[in-house]
């Protein structure tokens, strides 16, 4: 198997437990590219939530550089063009919005540049979101978002609330039929576009590049890395992954504080 492209996620795979990409990581993804490979980032977050972590992996800015955006939502080159984009309706954003006050969740949607919310008691991980997508924080009422381009929207809050409130999975399974979640994290349940998710961006991704997906390898540890995981023909788990990405990949490496992307590179990458 020759790999011509690595996928990797961010959160707990790519950065470690301090949120630092750490040096043997670095090292091998600056040989790995200097090989020919693709690396491609694919996460939850915006581009402007990347740039740096692009900048720092020699990756920003580029033309023929790519990235798996908003949860696979949309694919671009790391210079901002967008080769696609998947964004959810707004009657997919109004009936979520009214499903989280039912649950009593605090809720936010994103666009391509600032994140909204209809609550005013803006919840602290909306903040953190915030803070780590480098995106404004807005208080809009659903009216005002009628001619608002929506990528995603999110529930978001303390893991056992967002848990207790998924137990009854009745309400989210009526709007499967508009929207996919994932859970991308213990305080976060994304909501795309139905058929949105990061390894259906690959796909697309890979068709342009003229790659087969036995040319690509996924790396990631949580529910939303799951489709690229399966998707493609190497998928690699994290030793810190959840179990349902464990049992889909074909390999595991090491976790994310013991340069787990680095292990994976060099087994299966670099030199091969």
């Amino acid at each position: 198997m020759s790999i011509k492209l690595v996928a990797i996620d961010v959160d707990g795979t790519l950065l470690n437990s301090s949120k630092e990409v750490t040096v043997p990581v670095i090292k091998a993804i600056h040989q790995a590219k200097k090989q020919g490979v693709k690396i491609v980032i694919c996460t939850g977050r915006p581009l402007s939530g990347v740039k740096d972590l692009l900048k720092q992996l020699g990756l920003d800015d580029q033309s023929d550089q790519f990235v798996v955006s908003f949860g696979g939502a949309m694919v671009q080159k790391t210079n901002g063009e967008i080769l696609s984009e998947q964004p959810i309706s707004y009657d997919s954003y109004l009936q979520l919005e009214l499903l989280a006050r039912q649950k009593q969740l605090h809720f936010h949607a994103i666009s391509h540049d600032r994140i909204y919310t209809a609550d005013r008691d803006i919840g602290h991980y909306t903040v953190y979101e915030s803070l780590i997508a480098k995106l404004e924080i807005s208080y809009r009422t659903p009216a005002e978002l009628r001619q608002t381009r929506l990528i995603k929207a999110m529930f978001i809050d303390d893991p056992q609330r967002l848990t207790q409130a998924m137990t009854d999975w009745e309400p989210f399974r009526q709007l499967e039929d508009q929207v996919a979640f994932t859970k991308s994290s213990p305080f976060y349940l994304e909501a795309n576009a139905r058929g949105v998710n990061k390894g259906h961006a690959l796909q697309l991704l890979a068709r342009k590049l003229q790659l087969t997906e036995n040319e690509i390898m996924a790396i990631g540890d949580e529910g939303n890395d799951l489709s690229m995981i399966i998707y493609a023909g190497l998928g690699v788990a994290m030793g810190n992954a959840i179990p349902k990405v464990k049992a889909a990949a074909n390999w595991q490496t090491a976790d994310n504080d013991h340069d787990g992307v680095a292990v994976a590179l060099n087994n299966y990458v670099i030199n091969n």
